[in-house]
């Protein structure tokens, strides 16, 4: 397992509930920024591997290792080899585009994750994503209820969450993990900005359309 799947499964077992997370139930996820973070997950992941380095926050490839992960492969080959290089901001933006549809896709491929029909007249309406309770679940799930600081930050970020920064943080000792948490954080805010300003202006708009006062 990895990170990016580590973070995928504690992420829907959260919104879903599960009691086995010990935990109160996460916030409803949105795919943006989960997308986001787990680009963030496959930079922490390459970094483990030594498959890049940071200067200052841009991301340095070196020596490309064999992944056992097709999608981590894939993040390996996606990295930036041209100088000035790429920031790890700019990493989560073009590689986070449909990030998590991807995951979710290896996930359910894997026979780890699938739909739940409704029953009665209309079976094939609406559904929702269900868990498999496998060993790479329940591996997630301990990561979690560890309190690791990686997921636990990063999960954090994904949920809009009111959580020391990254870099304040001293169960993250790693001062590269730290700039790519950091970097989550900011993005998935800014995302989340976008979003509520967006909504405001679509309000307003309305407003003005029915012939509102404001």
């Amino acid at each position: 397992m990895t990170t990016p799947r580590d973070l995928l499964m504690v992420a829907m077992d959260r919104e879903s509930g599960n009691p086995a997370l010990d935990r109160e139930p996460g916030r409803p996820v949105q795919r943006g920024n989960l997308s986001l973070a787990l680009a963030g997950a496959e930079l922490i992941d390459l970094l483990g591997a030594q498959a890049f380095s940071l200067a200052g926050d841009r991301i340095v490839p070196g020596y490309r290792p064999t992944l056992d992960d097709r999608l981590l492969e894939e993040a390996a080959s996606a990295l930036d080899r041209q100088a000035p290089f790429e920031s790890v901001d700019d990493w989560l933006w073009r590689r986070g585009r449909g990030l998590f549809t991807a995951y979710l896709a290896a996930l359910e491929a894997e026979g780890q994750v699938s739909w739940e029909r409704p029953r009665g007249w209309m079976p094939l309406r609406g559904g929702r994503l269900v868990l498999a309770d496998s060993p790479d679940r329940r591996r997630a799930a301990y990561r979690w209820t560890s309190d690791e600081p990686v997921l636990t930050a990063l999960v954090a970020s994904v949920e809009v969450l009111e959580e020391p920064a990254a870099e304040d943080s001293p169960g993250v000792a790693d001062g590269a993990v730290a700039t790519v948490l950091a970097a989550v954080d900011d993005a998935v805010r800014s995302l989340e900005f976008e979003r509520q300003r967006r909504a405001i202006d679509e309000a307003a708009f309305d407003n003005v359309w029915r012939g509102g006062d404001g």
